[in-house]
Order: C-alpha cells, then sequence, then structure tokens
C-alpha cells in the first residue's frame, strides 16, 4: 500500500484553525483539545493511574537545591517547588509548560506565577512566522463563573500577553508601550516538547480511544451490577378494577385501583436490594401473580479480553510495562523489581526534567537577585525506599 492511500485512514490529530473573531489558532477543531483530553484522564481509572505515576516521576521529589526550593517566587507566598510541582502535572498531561513572569521598573524579573496550560493559546503568526502573543482565558469552554455570570469566550475576557523575552531593552519598550509599569501586563514564557511555537499532544493522545474504551468498560460494569444481577424474570399481574369517585358535580371519576405492586418491585431491583422477600396478600387463588423466569446476560465475560487489552495498551504508551507486569502477576512483587522498575522509570522522564530545568534557568537567570547561588535546577529523581524491618531481616 502507498503511503499516499493512508492518509484515507489517517487524520490529524489536532486540527488547527484560526479563530479571526478572537484571533488565535484554535487548539483542535473546536479549540477544546486539552479540556477534552484532561477529562478522557480523568474518567478513565487505568489512565488516572499511569497519568498521575508520570507526573510524579516528572517532579521526583523537587529540586535537588533545598534552599532554592524553598524561596518563594510570588506574592501569593508560592515557592519554587510549588511552581515546579504544577508544570509537571501540565507536562505529564500535554508535553507543555506555561510560566508568566513580571518585571520591575528596571526590567528585571520579579514574580512567576503558574498558568494552566489548557488556559493557554497561540495567537497567528505574524508576516515573519513569528508568534508574538499568548491568550489566556480562564476557561476556554465558557462554562467557568464569576459573580454568578459565565465567563463568555470573548475578547474583552482574554489576556493577550507578550511571549518570554527577557532582553532588557524589549521588557522597557513594552512597559512604554503599555503606558507604564502598573498596566504592563508581564510575558508568557510557553513551551512545548513538539517544537516552538506548535501545539503539543501529551503520551495520553495515542492511546486517547483505550482511555475512552475504559471509561466505557467501567460503565457497562457498574450497569451490570446496579441493574443487571436481579431482575431475572417477568412478574404477570392482572388489572385491578377501578375506584368509582366523584367531582364536586357530581360526575363519576374511574380511577385505577394501585395496590402498590408495581412500587415494591422497583425497591427490590438493584445491587442494594437483592436477595430480599417481598409480601403479597391475595384476596383469592384467581389474583395470584405469574413469575416467567428469563436468563440474564452477564456483560463481564463479554468483555474480558477488551478490558485486558486496553489496560496493556494505557500502561506500554506511558511505558510502565513494570508495574504492567507486577499487576498481572508476571513477576513478583520484591523490593529489587520495585527498585528497578523505579530506576528504568527516571530514565523515561529525563527528557521532561531537563526541558522543566532549562525552563527555570532561562528565568531565575533574569531574576532580580541570586535565589540560587548553584544555579543547578536540577531534580531529585524518586527511589524506592526499602522497608527498613525487611532489609535487616534479609541481610
Amino acid at each position: 500500500m502507498k503511503v499516499k492511500e493512508l492518509r484515507k485512514k489517517s487524520s490529524v490529530r489536532v486540527d488547527i484553525r484560526y479563530l479571526q473573531q478572537l484571533g488565535i489558532q484554535s487548539y483542535g477543531d473546536d479549540n477544546l483539545y486539552p479540556q477534552t483530553v484532561r477529562n478522557i484522564i480523568a474518567a478513565s481509572s487505568t489512565g488516572s493511574e499511569c497519568a498521575d505515576r508520570f507526573a510524579d516521576f516528572i517532579e521526583g521529589n523537587g529540586f535537588r537545591e533545598v534552599s532554592f526550593s524553598e524561596y518563594v517566587v510570588n506574592r501569593k507566598g508560592d515557592t519554587a517547588d510549588d511552581i515546579h510541582s504544577l508544570v509537571c502535572r501540565d507536562m505529564s498531561d500535554f508535553n507543555g509548560i506555561a510560566i508568566h513572569v513580571n518585571y520591575n521598573i528596571l526590567g528585571q524579573i520579579v514574580e512567576i506565577q503558574h498558568v494552566p496550560f489548557e488556559n493557554c493559546r497561540l495567537v497567528e503568526e505574524d508576516d515573519n512566522g513569528y508568534v508574538a502573543k499568548i491568550a489566556v482565558h480562564p476557561d476556554w469552554s465558557g462554562t467557568k463563573t464569576r459573580k454568578g455570570k459565565k465567563i463568555r469566550v470573548a475578547k474583552e475576557n482574554i489576556d493577550y500577553i507578550d511571549v518570554f523575552n527577557p532582553l532588557k531593552s524589549v521588557v522597557l519598550a513594552q512597559i512604554e508601550a503599555a503606558g507604564g509599569i502598573e498596566y504592563y501586563k508581564g510575558q508568557v514564557l510557553w513551551v512545548s516538547m513538539a517544537g516552538k511555537q506548535t501545539y503539543p499532544v501529551g503520551k495520553s493522545d495515542r492511546v486517547i480511544t483505550e482511555m475512552s474504551t475504559d471509561e466505557g468498560l467501567s460503565n457497562v460494569k457498574f450497569r451490570n451490577v446496579r441493574n443487571n444481577f436481579l431482575p431475572s424474570g417477568m412478574v404477570v399481574t392482572k388489572k385491578g378494577s377501578d375506584i368509582v369517585r366523584y367531582d364536586e358535580k357530581g360526575n363519576e371519576i374511574k380511577i385505577p385501583e394501585d395496590d402498590g405492586f408495581s412500587d415494591s418491585l422497583v425497591k427490590l431491583q438493584g445491587d442494594t436490594n437483592s436477595l430480599k422477600l417481598i409480601e403479597v396478600t391475595l384476596e383469592n387463588d384467581e389474583e395470584k401473580p405469574e413469575f416467567i423466569p428469563f436468563t440474564t446476560q452477564n456483560y463481564d465475560k463479554e468483555f474480558t479480553v477488551t478490558d485486558a487489552s486496553v489496560v496493556e495498551r494505557i500502561y506500554s504508551a506511558y511505558g510502565q510495562e513494570p508495574w504492567y507486569c507486577i499487576r498481572i502477576g508476571k513477576v513478583g512483587f520484591s523490593g529489587d523489581i520495585l527498585e528497578d522498575a523505579f530506576e528504568y522509570y527516571n530514565s523515561i522522564v529525563s527528557k521532561q526534567q531537563r526541558l522543566i530545568e532549562r525552563t527555570f534557568d532561562r528565568i531565575f537567570r533574569n531574576w532580580y537577585e541570586v535565589a540560587n547561588p548553584s544555579m543547578d535546577f536540577s531534580v531529585q529523581p524518586l527511589k524506592y525506599i526499602r522497608n527498613a524491618a525487611v532489609s535487616d531481616n534479609n541481610a
């Protein structure tokens, strides 16, 4: 098969269009790609587990330089480690991070804030192919509220902030153009592992359908337990006689007799009501209800193979085969195996860690004071800590 024929079966993962009314490049055809991805991850138990582990290993134990990790970086009291933890979560989900920087009147960086990556959009390129600003909105879906009113996705609710460029001449020119330091919005350091000015996709993208399938399988299991175990038959009753009543004008009103039998059957359905008994009082044998049994389908067995393959693919996409092998019992659960798994996965996340290290280095080389004398922004990797009592016994 020729390569050009494959385009009929494949599609672009992230459609990018120019939204003229907002002056931005859309992140996906509906401009909600990152929001959709994060929702799918959250709805998948396996996806959430793998994404959380990926984020934990990227974050590690925080910055090696303890004094820098405790250094306060903004007026809210956030430390460097606080910001680092937030950007590691974004890196895990999207392979991208965004940090807002504020300057003083001398053009020095004095403050940084984490900007949720899903809140950022690129403006259109200029004639030189340069993206000059990052558009930031608190919720591109338009559902978030402030003072009881939804924040519409409109230009007046979007902050268009200059991209990161710490050159003093550039910063001072931007401050002057804004009308003074009090009106200056600062800059956004927007970083993507897909390359400059390119929307990235996270590790989850390659198994996004599997994650959605994982959610669907969970729903099937839920409904199977909640609704499918008890109703194993059908109860047939005779229609009761009508009760005759009269309205204010003396006209007859026929009301079907309700003995509460149907309501009692409803209360017996579901997992929490299984194995209960119902008492029915009959006036004569002819009114005895008839029970017609039928066999229900247990869907758990039908989806066993699908469930196993979905879980395996999600673990594989995140490079977490050691934990998958432990989960299915392919290898034993021991300290040596876990220690090797930790060492292996630290090598998997090293690329993401180095990008974050370079990002902090770019910022604090232009900080208004010496915040980290050693200029070491490396991260201390996670290590498996053996139980001391177990280690002593094995010695």
